[in-house]
């Protein structure tokens, strides 16, 4: 018996099939490469006729959407991908799938903090959190072994939580926390800093501010730039008062970092751990610990994978 999972972003789409035990049998990722609306779903049902022609005992398929999976009408809303707004996968899905392999969608957030529960950082808690900190910011969040969802599936988009105030216009599309400590937050911020800085003369000063990512400013930090130095602290903040609301509204056991971001910012735990003590709930955050992602970019990858193995055992 055997179970395929798909993790699909913003930029590519990466189909695995697992044994039961977790191991990857065999996996294929592909780029998107501007497609949207059916393009998207096309390519997905190629994926997954490819995948079920060469295993034949597949009995179950998992998906990881970048949006909200919409469990009752099994449509997703996925911002990245042009045309999703309600877009129906799991009626895509079933075509090439046939009646009897049961197919499973959810969020990405879910899906990756899924992943650490059954191969990676996650294993034996039940009170886990994934702070997802990539392009955007999201939580998966397990309370007491089960995926917090909310009435209607969007549980765990903490980039809208609000960590500043007063409230400024441009914290609408993507929310407070989201638009300081993302990857993409990190850019914005550092190019606000590069415009009222008029007398910094540090390395940034050779990106023209609309290029300017969060690659660059960690390239900088790493070269000691006052500049990306205040940015960095800047994030520190955020991140650890979004621990100090989570720790103190969720008492989890571990709060698991992973996205692109955290990657070069996984060295900041120590310092995010002391912003958040001066928030938090005093005795839930020194239980609390702080780790990286053992599984990296294929969090969500596996979290899928054990969707579908759920509802293959749970028949």
């Amino acid at each position: 018996m055997s179970v395929i999972g798909f993790d699909l972003g913003g930029t590519k789409l990466s189909g695995a099939v697992f044994s039961k035990d977790g191991k990857i049998i065999s996996k294929e990722t592909v780029l998107l490469e501007k497609r949207k609306g059916n393009e998207v779903g096309s390519l997905i049902k190629e994926q997954v006729k490819k995948l079920l022609s060469n295993h034949s005992d597949v009995e179950a398929i998992g998906v990881s959407v970048p949006g909200i999976s919409y469990s009752k009408t099994g449509n997703v809303w996925a911002p990245n991908i042009p045309g999703w707004d309600d877009y129906p996968l799991l009626k895509v899905i079933k075509e090439p799938a046939g009646e009897k392999i049961r197919v499973t969608i959810d969020s990405d957030r879910a899906c990756y903090i899924l992943g650490e529960v059954w191969q990676g950082s996650a294993r034996g808690c039940k009170d886990v959190i994934f702070l997802a900190v990539g392009t955007g910011i999201g939580a998966g969040i397990l309370v007491n072994g089960e995926i917090l969802r909310g009435s209607n599936d969007i549980a765990g988009a903490i980039g809208w939580m609000a960590l500043d105030r007063p409230f400024q216009e441009k914290y609408i599309s993507c929310g407070c926390f989201e638009y300081h400590a993302s990857g993409e937050g990190l850019a914005k911020v550092g190019k606000e800093f590069l415009q009222k800085e008029i007398n910094y003369e540090g390395i940034l000063n050779i990106k023209k501010e609309n290029h300017l990512t969060a690659h660059d400013i960690f390239e900088a930090y790493n070269q000691k730039d006052p500049l990306a130095e205040k940015v960095i602290r800047q994030a520190i903040e955020f991140w650890g008062m979004a621990v100090a609301n989570l720790v103190s509204l969720f008492n989890p056991e571990k709060i698991i970092f992973g996205g692109g971001v955290f990657g070069p910012a996984l060295r900041f735990l120590d310092d995010i751990k002391s912003e958040a003590k001066k928030w938090a709930q005093p005795i839930s955050i020194n239980q609390v610990k702080l780790e990286g992602s053992m599984l990296g970019g294929d969090a969500g990858l596996y979290g899928a994978g054990y969707l579908a193995l759920k509802q293959s055992v749970n028949g």
